[in-house]
């Protein structure tokens, strides 16, 4: 049997989002007191988050956003914490109503939240069941207050998590970050994982060798280069949170205006005008920050930066030997003859749809790549 779970477990407790007004009364108190910088003359995007941008969306997240509504679409979900390697661990767990159905952990990614796979739990409930956490230092996991979480160990973490439930046999399916650690996941639990599966693969920020570039065909050769110039131009914000994560953290935490903008630099900073990418829509951005925001871990998801980068991120792994499906969606910018070096690569799918952020941008794609590569596995 691929999915067996337990029903209750002392070392689970049930978990209900119930954020004070108070809380929300002073979030919207310091956006209409946000201090604004000035901009040059026709700047737009040029140098950073355009202003006109960004004053509007935070006039929308203090007078339109109703946080509210996405916190009843949240505890509409079933949602538990239990606490390993001494650290806080919160997550969504929806049961198919096919009891023999496979578990599937979702593993999101920076600046992510347990939010952006909504929409995809609507179109994989019914195939698996669903495990969602936030990551270690996320949201309602709270901030990490140990260092070393790096990916490695919230993997480690996560394998625990299935055992603890009772799933025996589970597959992984993460994105950005959680690609990392999904990959991770296959080299740490083997033999319980079935399947992982992968988009927004991060080799556009990957260092590459001469050898390792001979490997690679003519036109992964210029891929590689096309991503060395796009990730020059917009890798501000990594170095940051991979260097000195404790001074911006300071930035983050005081002004929800100045965590909104950090987070555009991500969400729409590298597309703006959304001319090849699908937008991210306002209220998605919104709730991961509201949720950053609220629970006071935007310093702390930072950190992964910092951890990560004293890991082994960006460098080749090991190949495990659990299958790997790479979805590739429009402007990922992964690159196949570096994924297969890292990763047991048994599927490839180019979906232009979408973007970065699939489960939000394209979920519908996502959720049919999910369900025929693990469909594959079984026959």
């Amino acid at each position: 049997m691929d999915g067996q779970q337990t029903t209750d477990t002392p070392d689970i407790s049930p978990f209900r989002i119930d954020i004070p007004s108070a809380d929300l009364s002073g979030l919207r108190r310091r956006l209409l007191a946000t201090r604004w910088p000035d901009e040059l003359p026709g700047a737009g995007w040029d140098l950073g988050v355009s202003r006109e941008y960004l004053r509007a969306l935070v006039g929308y997240w203090a007078d339109g956003y109703d946080w509210r509504r996405q916190e009843q679409r949240l505890n509409a979900l079933p949602q538990a914490t239990t606490v390993i390697d001494g650290q806080l661990l919160h997550f969504l767990h929806v049961r198919s109503p096919h009891p023999e159905a496979q578990a599937l952990l979702l593993l999101h990614g920076w600046p992510g939240t347990v939010a952006d796979f909504l929409p995809l739990i609507g179109e994989l409930s019914d195939t698996f069941h669903l495990v969602v956490p936030s990551l270690p230092g996320f949201g309602f996991s709270g901030p990490t207050t140990t260092a070393g979480w790096d990916p490695p160990r919230m993997a480690r973490a996560f394998a625990a998590l299935m055992h603890r439930l009772g799933y025996h046999r589970y597959g992984v399916q993460g994105g950005d970050f959680g690609s990392v650690i999904a990959a991770d996941l296959g080299r740490a639990d083997p033999r319980q994982v079935t399947g992982v599966h992968l988009n927004a693969l991060p080799t556009a920020s990957m260092p590459v060798d001469q050898h390792q570039a001979e490997t690679l065909t003519a036109a992964e050769r210029d891929q590689v280069e096309a991503n060395k110039a796009w990730w020059r131009a917009h890798n501000g914000y990594a170095t940051q949170m991979a260097t000195r994560p404790q001074t911006l953290a300071y930035a983050l935490t005081d002004s929800p205006a100045g965590q909104l903008a950090w987070y555009l630099e991500w969400f729409v900073g590298h597309d703006p005008d959304a001319t090849t990418q699908s937008p991210v829509e306002a209220d998605a951005i919104l709730t991961d920050t509201t949720i950053l925001w609220l629970t006071n871990t935007a310093g702390s998801a930072a950190r992964l930066y910092h951890e990560a980068a004293a890991g082994t991120f960006g460098r080749p792994q090991r190949i495990s030997g659990v299958p790997t499906a790479v979805a590739n969606f429009r402007e990922d910018r992964a690159v196949r003859g570096l994924a297969v070096q890292s990763h047991r690569l048994v599927r490839w799918t180019e979906i232009d749809a979408g973007g970065h952020f699939a489960a939000l941008q394209a979920p519908r794609e996502l959720a049919a790549d999910v369900r025929e590569f693990f469909a594959s596995l079984r026959c």
